[in-house]
């Protein structure tokens, strides 16, 4: 997913959307330091991120974004370690880090986003994964998958951004969504309850 950059103009009908869950700045800065060594011409404009959703098209982005809200507030916080390489060849010329704690975290993400006015076909089975080089000469390839086989960093995972593909061909962050915030709202209605004398549901 290219670049994001903050936005706070509307959004039309129409557009494209893609949600990601993006990294502490300094593991995104040291990935995007090593992308950038192996030539990755794209190292500059995208930080390192785990895709949940790539580029899919909505004609309504109001009910995409309630969506998407909505996942977010059934989703616990959890931790995400990356670590060791793996490669998308010889089908896509891509090399990755490779998710392990967190993995099915991503997955199921990816399952609940990707229905209702998200729903769509996709080309391949998702793979939650880092990509550290794409489209770069094999030799490069090869040296990102070697030099990094034994890189390893964990972090917590609290939100996830909703981006906005634009007419431009720039993805733009139009929100970010904190996770967890539905049983805040459960135990605030709660403690009103409490808090007017009645008696808190079984």
């Amino acid at each position: 997913m290219p670049a994001p950059k903050p936005a706070n103009s509307g959004v039309s009908n129409g557009m494209s959307l893609g949600v990601i869950l993006a990294f502490p700045p300094e593991i995104a800065e040291e990935l995007q330091r090593w992308r950038a060594s192996f030539g990755d011409p794209m190292a500059t404009v995208i930080p390192a991120h785990i895709t949940l959703v790539t580029t899919t098209p909505t004609h309504d982005w109001e009910a995409a974004r309630e969506h998407v809200r909505e996942v977010a507030r059934t989703q616990a916080p959890f931790m995400v370690t990356i670590c060791g390489t793996g490669s998308f060849r010889p089908v896509s010329p891509v090399v990755f880090i490779k998710v392990e704690e967190g993995f099915q975290e991503c997955v199921d993400l990816h399952e609940k986003l990707q229905t209702g006015p998200l729903e769509r076909e996709l080309p391949f089975a998702y793979h939650p994964h880092v990509t550290i080089a794409h489209d770069v000469a094999p030799e490069s390839l090869d040296e990102a998958e070697t030099v990094l086989k034994d890189y390893r960093a964990t972090f917590p995972v609290v939100s996830m951004g909703l981006y906005e593909h634009d007419t431009g061909g720039i993805w733009q962050l139009r929100e970010e969504f904190d996770f967890g915030t539905e049983p805040d709202d459960e135990r605030d209605a709660l403690r009103a309850t409490n808090a007017d004398g009645a008696t808190a549901p079984h």
